[in-house]
């Protein structure tokens, strides 16, 4: 077997003590040290293949080398497929530059703020936010103290660091497409209810697309789901019962959708023959349902690789060129769509 190298071993490969070992591999400026030194140790450090032990560099550095994730709805975890492939990209960063992810949920109802216990037991060093409310006072409270956060999604703070997306883009092709096909009667199922900010900029959109080609969605056109397939099955048969003339329906992302495609066949509805269907996310599930889901592509892997590259940048005070970034969307053509018949 061969031994692990230490830190006596690069202090002896350097000529220097191991006290000076730990300053530098730990960026210490509490004592000057000359740029030779410092380039004798990270060179010896490097020849020997030397990992710090990550304990030892927390109690020098005080930080925990540990990012949180937040979920604004922890009863999403089990039911939103989104989810993983956001994780997925957070967590392929973290590990590239020696962070870990610790994941946490916001307990809806809880008077008490649910960021502040965090913050203050230093169990992690900045955090990620999925899905934050707009009307979220304590949330907008820890950007203005400055503390390190970056949001998946956005509560429309001037300061924030946040990583979203385009929904124009993806929306005016679906409209687009909807109108070409001859709909006119189209209604829609957002994700969750209204107050967070995707729901409600998709929806403003939606109705901006939609009257463009002079249709309007009227409220009654709307029916909100709860983040699962289950609460879109019932929200679209809602709908359906309410409004038999409508011809298609803009699901609020993939995982509703999939309850918007049981809902209708429920109602003797086939999709798309008797009802046209969109999605939003892309997700890895969407080619394989029957029929394939014509749906909006988003990048949910990489969405989460920038929001945690942001908050390394943050937390290492580098410089940040992009405070509030957005990536774009588009439509992918599918089976679930077809002309009015």
């Amino acid at each position: 077997m061969v031994p692990k190298v230490t830190s006596w071993d690069v202090a002896r490969m350097a000529g220097v003590s191991r006290t000076t070992v730990s300053m530098v591999l730990n960026k210490s400026e509490t004592v000057s040290l000359s740029d030779e030194t410092r380039r004798r140790v990270l060179q010896a450090a490097s020849d020997l293949g030397y990992k710090p032990n990550s304990a030892a560099r927390m109690l020098v550095r005080g930080d925990t080398e540990t990012i949180g994730l937040i979920i604004s709805d922890p009863a999403i975890l089990p039911i939103d497929a989104f989810i993983p492939q956001l994780m997925h990209g957070i967590s392929q960063c973290n590990r590239e530059h020696g962070y870990h992810v610790l994941l946490e949920g916001i307990t809806a109802g809880n008077s008490a703020n649910p960021y502040e216990s965090m913050v203050e037991s230093r169990r992690i060093d900045g955090m990620i936010v999925l899905n934050p409310r707009s009307d979220d006072p304590n949330l907008r409270d820890l950007i203005d103290r400055g503390y390190p956060v970056v949001l998946v999604g956005s509560v429309r703070h001037p300061d924030e660091l946040s990583v979203n997306f385009t929904t124009s883009e993806g929306i005016s092709a679906a409209v687009e497409n909807l109108v070409g096909l001859g709909h006119r009667k189209i209604g829609t199922v957002p994700f969750c209810r209204a107050g967070l900010i995707g729901t409600d900029v998709r929806l403003a959109v939606l109705r901006r697309e939609l009257a463009n080609h002079g249709i309007e969605l009227p409220d009654s056109h709307v029916e909100h789901a709860n983040f699962s397939a289950e609460s879109g099955h019932h929200a679209t048969r809602r709908l359906l019962e309410r409004h038999p003339d409508i011809t298609a329906i803009m699901a609020g992302n993939d995982t509703i959708a999939i309850g918007c495609i049981s809902a209708a066949h429920a109602l003797g509805r086939s999709v798309p023959e008797h009802l046209s269907l969109v999605g939003f996310d892309n997700l890895p599930f969407s080619p394989w349902l029957t029929p394939a889901l014509t749906t909006i592509n988003v990048d949910a892997s990489l969405q989460g690789k920038i929001a945690a590259e942001l908050l390394i940048k943050r937390l290492r005070g580098e410089p940040i060129t992009e405070r509030q970034i957005k990536l774009p969307t588009s439509l992918v053509l599918r089976a679930s769509t077809a002309q009015v018949t």
